[in-house]
């Protein structure tokens, strides 16, 4: 297994570099967040005549969108049978519908544009090998129906893995994400765009004409925002912290002894599976394999997820060569649609699109498509589906009341946890919960012997973060708040770091 975590996207690719915002400036636009939703919103907003400006609080390209299977879909597993019940038929189409024109968007300007970014036409395909899920996959067949969906129900698929049944929509797709997002980027700095990186927006203070507040004090003056943070970094009093909660799946990048002809797949069962192919430079088949969800923060050992993959892997396809590990963090919303749109009813100019629950270059795209239409004052028929101001009785207030009761245990246990280790025990490359004048702090010994101490009590509100061994970070189990070895924000809703600790 890889000793570091890479995603696979990221290798091979000249990614453009960007300054950071030293003064303060005014735009049409100003998007926060540069991965597929902020740039693909950047893009069609460029194209309106905006003048656009994009912060990213680290480098472009290396979040959420970074760390995909880049499936781009409609099929976002087991979901159509039961937003029928939730939303009706109609609304439920709706859903689908704005996804399948993001992925026939993506289609037209990989085309339009001759990007050269692996894109492929692929069916995709649930299937299932436990009885429980029959039924399940059967009504789901049947919610496509309705839907008038291009599909199958099979009881055999091209995969070979252990199977019962197989529901395959068809005409989906897949690409290399940042070969495609990069393109759009050069594009964008021709069209006049502005970028920066390592510019990290920590307020807005909302008004006719709103301005972003950055770490450094700089702000940006504009007339729309887009928040596009993964996590809305600005809650505008829209308790987003109480309606999202966050999850870690993993990925492995690995070529193997058989060969994988066409098709996404992905099981019902849990733990999950993931399954798609790509090409390397070299022409060379490369396996994606995905799966093993948890909440963040909440798995005593990430390691673990990495090493099911690995035996997946060798055990259905044999892996010859294991170059790439990587890891995600995902957002779902209480009632398993996007918030996309205004932040609050009373927002005037204040947007978000959050909570895309693992499917995000479809959703994304869909979000940049809707974000653009109402930025620019064109109708569009999504916006009520999607609109974040929206609460679903059913399932609603059962999520709400299980996700803030989880929170509520995590807090409590968080503090009265004791310590994982000494400090003296840490070997080189660990991490661990130890105790420091008495109080819990966070540790890591690096491969050079030097101790990096912080306090563990996340910034946002307040719960105490826990080591992740797999990608030597401290996460946080309330609201995904993550912060790499040294305190530093990796994930929001934090926006602060981890104190420091002094060992003396």
């Amino acid at each position: 297994m890889p000793q570091h975590p890479e995603p696979y996207w990221r290798e091979g690719i000249d990614f453009p570099s960007f300054p950071s915002l030293n003064n303060d400036i005014k735009t049409d636009v100003a998007v926060i967040g540069a991965g597929i939703t902020g740039i693909t919103a950047a893009y069609l907003l460029a194209k309106e005549g905006k003048k656009v400006t994009v912060l990213e609080a680290n480098e472009i390209l290396n979040g959420t969108t970074a760390h995909t299977t880049a499936k781009i879909t409609a099929q976002h597993g087991i979901i159509y049978d039961e937003l029928i019940s939730h939303f009706g038929l109609e609304n439920t189409k709706l859903y689908y519908d704005a996804n399948q024109e993001a992925l026939e968007f993506i289609r037209n300007l990989v085309k339009s544009e001759n990007i050269h970014c692996d894109f492929s036409d692929q069916d995709a395909v649930i299937f299932t090998n436990e009885e429980p899920y029959l039924e399940q996959l059967q009504k789901e067949y049947q919610a496509y129906q309705k839907l008038n969906i291009d599909s199958t129900y099979d009881s055999e698929m091209l995969l070979d893995l252990p199977m019962k049944a197989a529901l395959t929509m068809k005409h989906q797709a897949q690409f290399h994400p940042l070969k495609y997002l990069v393109h759009l980027v050069e594009k964008l700095k021709d069209e006049g765009v502005s970028f920066y990186e390592h510019t990290t927006a920590e307020d807005i203070q909302e008004g006719d004409v709103s301005k972003v507040i950055t770490r450094s004090g700089h702000s940006v003056e504009a007339d729309a925002v887009i928040v596009a943070t993964h996590y809305p970094f600005y809650d505008g009093k829209g308790f987003y912290f109480s309606r999202l909660h966050a999850e870690r799946s993993y990925s492995v990048a690995v070529k193997a002894e058989k060969d994988l002809e066409a098709g996404m797949y992905i099981n019902a069962e849990q733990p999950s599976r993931s399954v798609r192919y790509t090409q390397n430079e070299a022409g060379e088949k490369v396996l994606i394999i995905g799966g093993e969800g948890h909440k963040t923060g909440q798995s005593e050992n990430t390691l673990k997820h990495y090493e099911a993959l690995q035996s997946f892997s060798d055990e259905h396809f044999g892996i010859q060569e294991f170059p790439n590990r990587w890891s995600t963090q995902d957002l779902f919303t209480l009632d398993q649609v996007p918030y996309i749109g205004k932040i609050t009813a009373n927002s005037q100019n204040i947007y978000v699109a959050t909570g895309f629950r693992k499917w995000g270059m479809s959703n994304g795209t869909a979000a940049a498509l809707l974000l653009t239409d109402l930025i620019v004052g064109r109708e569009n028929r999504y916006a009520d589906l999607f609109t974040p101001s929206r609460f679903k009785a059913d399932p609603g207030v059962k999520e709400f009341i299980k996700e803030n009761t989880n929170v509520a245990v995590e807090l409590v246990k968080g503090k009265v946890e004791g310590a994982d280790k000494k400090l003296e025990e840490l070997n080189l490359d660990e991490g661990a919960v130890v105790k420091v004048n008495g109080k819990r702090a966070g540790a890591y010994r690096d491969s050079a012997g030097q101790v990096h101490l912080v306090d563990t009590t996340c910034t946002h509100m307040g719960c105490e973060v826990e080591w992740n061994n797999g990608e030597r970070s401290w996460d946080c189990p309330c609201h995904g708040s993550r912060f790499d070895y040294a305190g530093e924000v990796l994930e929001g809703p934090a926006v602060k770091p981890l104190k420091k600790v002094n060992e003396n």
